[in-house]
């Protein structure tokens, strides 16, 4: 079994309930819940829109391996209502989106999948929520703790 860390965001609709349908069925497809972080109002990054954001992390133990995984996240943005990811980095408003953080200590780079994700040190959408639940979780590139990439950012 690996522990995967998760992020989570949604700008329409019910946000928080997007977020907690999001949870309940990722729990059911790819494994256990372990923790959940609060949710989090923010901006939008990237891109301009009047729609905040709620972000959260979440911890789920899976017995997928890193692919089976990306699929399965992405089956259930589908079931909630995403049409498609984001697109060369251009960024729109979402009802879910959901975000491999880590898989373990694993590091991967295909052309399908990144982990740990590229970005995490330069979100604060992120980093908050997930050191909120996993603040002592080594980033495996950057030899820094969740606390230590968010204290970077925020100090």
């Amino acid at each position: 079994m690996a522990l995967v860390y998760i992020a989570l965001g949604s700008n329409l609709g019910n946000r928080e309930n997007n977020i907690k349908k999001a949870i309940i069925a990722l729990d059911k497809i790819i494994g256990k819940l372990i923790k959940c972080s609060s949710f989090y109002e923010t901006s939008p990054v990237g891109f301009c829109s009047n729609n905040y954001f709620i972000n959260a992390a979440a911890i789920f133990e899976t017995s997928l391996l890193p692919l089976e995984l990306l699929e399965e996240t992405e089956y259930v943005e589908r079931i909630l209502g995403r049409s498609e990811k984001s697109r060369n980095k251009q960024y729109s408003d979402r009802c879910i989106d959901i975000d491999i953080l880590f898989y373990d200590n694993l590091i991967i780079q295909t052309e399908a999948l990144t982990i740990p994700h590229p970005e995490i040190h330069n979100r604060l959408f992120v980093l908050e929520p997930l050191n909120e639940i996993a603040p002592a979780v080594l980033h495996p590139i950057l030899q820094k703790t969740v606390k230590q990439l968010f204290e970077d950012l925020t100090s």
